[in-house]
């Protein structure tokens, strides 16, 4: 009868556009197939892919972040913050992001060199290699490849572009984040670096990770200076590694002690999570520590002008924080020493061109030296154009003043 519908069969147009879907999806998975074969072989120890759509819960906790004030004096983040919280907003056209990541995981306890307190703890992605560099090439050529099989653009981003990587890797599936703020993965643990791929091309979504934290909080007792306002969020100016990076001027008094020798960023909440159990040491030669960096002695850096600083840093992270912020830590690891050993290179450094630097060699003496010492170092000193450096010897003689407590 005309008008009667059809009891289980389908229509040309039905199979034909169920034809079309079945390749649709067979292709999407050849594409998969393929990037996890190509990652592999670039060294990236996983892959996953996330819908370029933004939770609108990370604008509201990145929102949170700044007006709080928790961001420092990283301008770059309030002033990126609409890119940064909608990778839609960074680049419209995207509708997938392929999250990368890549393991640095250290072949020892990071912890154990606290100990040693006359030589410097570096934060074990800076002790070789800057990752940007070894990524970057890698990223490139994986994205290229893709491009020409799947036809669509591309664009690859690292973290210093306005990319939250960490919710985007946890909506991959990745991992999720830690109540210390970063990304942990069942099979790694903290120590991955995690890079992207936007693209044009709809890429069918991996499924999130959920929260494996439990009512664990080794990662928020291990912080030396208590960043960690509340599980999950993190006040930046109390982190030694915004501190001893990010952080332009002297390091605040109150966390001087608590810094300890850590000259370059600060491993300790990575490095207290259980979930390390399971991480596995970096395999790429360039993430691997070099030996003059693993528990170097501090007075090997008390020396160093800007040319032995660069040349000893080439290629290395920690050269972008300049000879001077570096020579600030340095001082600030030799304050909390015990070596007295140290005193005469601390001394040199008084008379630095660095405003920075002689601040930081006051206060490291008067850790190491006696109050009539620092009173005579004083003298000697002459006027102090430099109002920051005027109050550092203006708090040392005071600290020398106060009677000792018995």
């Amino acid at each position: 009868m005309a008008g009667a519908s059809h009891t289980g069969a389908r229509t040309p147009g039905e199979v034909a556009a169920s034809k079309s879907a079945n390749k649709s999806v067979e292709k999407a998975e050849r594409l998969k197939a393929f990037l996890q074969t190509e990652a592999e072989r670039l060294g990236f120890c996983a892959l996953a892919v996330a819908p370029a759509e933004a939770a609108p819960a990370l604008r509201e906790r990145l929102v949170e972040f700044v007006a709080l004030g928790r961001h420092g004096s990283m301008q770059w983040l309030p002033e990126t913050l609409d890119r940064r919280a909608d990778p839609q907003v960074l680049w419209p056209e995207a509708r997938s992001v392929i999250v990368l990541a890549m393991n640095y995981g250290p072949d020892c306890d990071p912890l154990e060199n606290h100990a040693h307190k006359a030589n410097a703890t570096i934060s074990v992605y800076a002790r070789n290699r800057d990752y940007h560099d070894i990524i970057k090439g890698k990223l490139k050529e994986l994205a290229g490849k893709f491009a020409s099989r799947a036809g669509g653009d591309v664009k690859v981003f690292i973290d210093t572009a306005p990319v939250m990587e960490k919710p985007l890797a946890q909506s991959a599936g990745l991992g999720w984040i830690g109540k210390h703020t970063n990304l942990v993965s069942r099979s790694h643990g903290s120590w991955i670096f995690l890079s992207s791929i936007f693209t044009t091309v709809d890429l069918v979504a991996d499924t999130p990770e959920i929260d494996h934290c439990g009512s664990c909080r080794a990662c928020l007792d291990a912080c030396p200076t208590e960043a960690f306002p509340a599980p999950y969020q993190i006040d930046a100016r109390r982190c030694i590694s915004y501190l001893t990076i990010e952080n332009k001027g002297p390091v605040p008094v109150e966390f001087r002690r608590a810094i300890g020798n850590r000259v370059y960023g600060c491993d300790d909440c990575l490095a207290a999570c259980p979930w390390n159990k399971y991480a596995q040491a970096a395999n790429e030669a360039k993430l691997i520590a070099r030996d003059d960096l693993r528990s170097p002695p501090l007075s090997d850096f008390l020396a160093m002008d800007d040319a032995a600083f660069r040349a000893f840093f080439s290629g290395s992270p920690v050269k972008r924080v300049g000879r001077d912020r570096f020579l600030r830590n340095v001082l600030i690891a030799a304050g909390n020493s015990e070596d007295r050993g140290l005193v005469p290179a601390c001394e040199a450094l008084l008379s630095d061109g660095s405003p920075l630097v002689r601040g930081a060699a006051i206060w490291a003496l008067g850790q190491l030296t006696e109050p009539e010492h620092m009173h005579h170092l004083a003298a000697q000193a002459g006027d102090e154009p430099d109002d920051q450096v005027q109050e550092e010897w203006r708090l040392a003689r005071d600290a020398g003043d106060k009677p000792e407590q018995g």
